[in-house]
């Protein structure tokens, strides 16, 4: 956190501000510091960490680190990292307002809202490591009264790993998602009844090994093709009215059940967190619900960056550290070239990676052809189930990447190192990433 004597004048701008204290935040962070910026860290909360602080279970880390670490352990090494940095650091701290200033040396100006009251700050970078949302049962369309009793998986998991508080007896779960299956074994070694996870799709949302140790080793059973139409109760949920679905995800009339419940616990989805991104202009994609990056992970508004589950929803937070580290330390560049009068990015060379048919979306969606680096990460992830699927990547009649898989899901992320060094790429071309048939 803040050295005890300042690295950089109090006048000066911030070089990089985070905003977000979670694991993406975290990352870059400290990739900035190490880069010799000048860094600001905003978080919200009054401890970081972000959700990592109640996710108790381990299976963090593998990629990292070696080794399963809970994700209070994998927060935490980060967190003890930055103690010996010069960030400084601003908990419990709202970004209530934010400007741009183009001709200015500091490119923002930011209205934090803290303890002691308002303060406007300047920076020449923005890293948004804003996180994800969960979706709530409006959302979802599920009709009936409002009884206490409905949570989102991440609200049950605060009550039970932070509160210590059992927040249900007997519940029904609503969606196959990883942290919805990770509530149900924690909630049954809790001594609650999990009356069982229904899903409207045919195929569960979870990875593989969360659906083996979360439901078939408790005996908990899973429901696919149904969902949850409308819940009962005035005071307290009394239970919920379970319906078959068709091709479409509607409810067919005449297959209604009823269930006696106290709980309700939806695992529905997640949505990035990008109401300050809209603020600021930055377009946005359908698909990932995040900004259009380049992979250095700016966006199409220069000295914006966006990473971790703000970007793209990950499946392991080890991605969402590559990501922040990724935007710190870009970041860091960029202020640094603009405090020396030089390029914000704004006029940079970019290529489009495009996603082709059977492919639900990829990151980053922009390649900066201006750029050293002869390799890069690419995320994506496909539309629906396939078996043998070859996976490629061309720039015209360019190939510059082919894989054959065996199995693809649209739950689990994909990520690939595309060749660049050779790839011989000019401003305006456009990269097509495919699934065909071997």
């Amino acid at each position: 956190m803040q050295a005890e004597e300042p690295a950089f004048p109090a006048s000066r701008p911030y070089d990089v501000t985070v905003i977000g204290g979670g694991p993406a935040g975290l990352a870059a962070a400290l990739a900035a510091d190490r880069a010799g910026a000048r860094v600001l860290l905003v978080e919200r909360e009054g401890r970081l960490g972000g959700i990592l602080k109640q996710c108790i279970h381990d299976g963090f880390g593998l990629l990292r680190f070696g080794e399963k670490l809970s994700g209070p352990e994998y927060a935490h090494r980060f967190v003890t990292e930055l103690r010996e940095a010069a960030v400084e650091v601003r908990l419990r701290s709202f970004v209530s307002a934010v400007g741009q200033n183009p001709e200015g040396p500091a490119r923002f100006t930011l209205t934090l809202t803290g303890r002691e009251g308002l303060e406007t700050l300047r920076t020449r970078t923005l890293v948004l490591a804003t996180g994800c949302r969960e979706r709530t049962a409006r959302q979802v369309g599920i009709h009936g009264t409002r009884p206490a009793g409905v949570f989102t998986a991440g609200q049950a998991q605060y009550y039970t790993n932070i509160l210590g508080q059992l927040p249900v007896r007997r519940c029904v779960i609503l969606g196959s998602g990883d942290i919805g299956l990770i509530m149900a074994r924690r909630l049954t070694l809790e001594g609650a009844e999990v009356r069982g996870v229904y899903e409207a799709r045919q195929t569960p949302s979870a990875l593989p090994r969360n659906i083996a140790q979360c439901l078939e080793d408790f005996d908990i059973p899973l429901y696919t093709g149904r969902t949850v139409t409308e819940v009962f109760g005035r005071d307290r949920l009394e239970g919920v009215e379970i319906s078959r679905v068709d091709g479409a995800l509607r409810p067919l009339p005449g297959t209604e059940e009823r269930l006696a419940c106290d709980g309700l616990i939806l695992s529905v989805g997640l949505i990035p967190e990008n109401e300050m991104a809209e603020r600021l202009g930055v377009p946005l994609e359908a698909a990932t619900k995040g900004p259009i990056c380049d992979q250095h992970a700016m966006t199409l508004v220069p000295g914006v960056f966006s990473c971790g589950n703000a970007l793209q929803v990950n499946d392991l937070v080890d991605y969402v550290s590559e990501s922040g580290e990724t935007a710190g330390q870009n970041a860091a560049l960029t202020a640094a070239r603009m405090a020396a009068g030089g390029e914000d990015g704004g006029n940079r060379p970019l290529a489009e990676i495009a996603a082709g048919p059977g492919v639900l979306c990829a990151v980053p969606q922009r390649l900066d052809l201006s750029g050293t680096e002869t390799e890069t990460p690419l995320f994506f992830r496909s539309r629906e189930e396939r078996g043998k699927t070859l996976v490629r990547v061309r720039a015209g009649e360019r190939e510059l990447f082919r894989r054959e898989y065996r199995q693809l899901r649209p739950p689990e992320m994909e990520r690939i190192l595309l060749p660049l060094g050779e790839a011989e790429l000019r401003a305006g071309d456009r990269i097509g990433l495919t699934m065909e048939d071997p």
